[in-house]
């Protein structure tokens, strides 16, 4: 359970940052769910209750039902359209500010970093924000092929949209089951958390691959660890500044600290 407690934060933190010529910052569920974003599971209501979301969003799902697969994304990007950027959040913008060099790396594709203001960000599954090339036949040949790379933030209701550049269908740009993460965005983010000073993990329950490696990959390198999430993580032993509270209760604490 979540701490209600003041956050003290240690002047070592303190200095660290201070300190610190390239901060990593790697954020996951946990930091959504304080605005209101249901888990990908616990957002299955209404009429999408009957529907399994590891069924949904898979390739194949949208070769089989693409108007379906389309449908229900647009519902996710209303129910996140209806969230606000947290304080941790724009704890998180105002880090990115302070520092001279900051990267967020976000498994989330809510989009709420960029809302608050937050500008080098590595969004490892994509964005629900936009659209992309699919690569498949709009003829109905069951199969994707290569797309055109293809993107566009111009999502329409009620209506599938083809690639002004192929004529493949859109899809939402983001990472389904069964599909690998771009290879320059993981490249991306094993240089970012490889090369810096400091790491923060937040709300991220550090077994979800490839992203659970990137602490790791920052610990190897002597990357000071700080681990913000209320529940214990395989990563939480090896952090030397555990938070165990909600990040908008002590990313706002720490911002205070340390620029006051």
């Amino acid at each position: 359970m979540a701490s209600t407690s003041p956050v003290h934060v240690p002047d070592a933190l303190i200095a660290a940052l201070r300190q610190a010529k390239l901060v990593t910052v790697l954020t996951g569920a946990g930091i959504s769910a304080e605005s209101g974003i249901p888990t990908f599971r616990d957002s299955q209501t209404g009429l999408w209750a009957k529907y399994d979301p590891h069924e949904l969003a898979t390739p194949e799902a949208f070769l089989r039902s693409p108007g379906l697969v389309m449908e229900w994304y647009r519902w996710r990007r209303m129910l996140v359209g209806k969230a606000e950027p947290n304080p941790g959040h724009a704890a998180l913008a105002e880090m990115e500010r302070r520092l001279p060099n900051f990267t967020l790396i976000t498994q989330n594709v809510d989009g709420l970093h960029v809302r608050a203001g937050s500008r080098n960000i590595i969004e490892l599954h994509g964005s629900l924000q936009r659209l992309r090339c699919s690569g498949a036949n709009p003829s109905g040949e069951k199969r994707i092929t290569s797309t055109c790379g293809y993107t566009t933030d111009e999502w329409q209701d009620g209506e599938l949209l083809h690639c002004p550049r192929c004529g493949a269908l859109l899809r939402p740009d983001v990472v389904w089951f069964g599909e690998v993460l771009k290879a320059s965005t993981l490249e991306a983010a094993l240089r970012s958390s490889r090369e810096c000073n400091l790491f923060l993990s937040i709300g991220t329950s550090g077994v979800v691959e490839p992203a659970a490696s990137l602490p790791y990959e920052a610990l190897r390198a002597g990357a000071v660890m700080v681990e913000i999430n209320p529940n214990p993580t395989p990563l939480s032993v090896h952090s030397h500044f555990l938070f165990q509270q909600p990040a908008g209760q002590v990313l706002p604490t720490i911002v205070q600290a340390v620029w006051g």
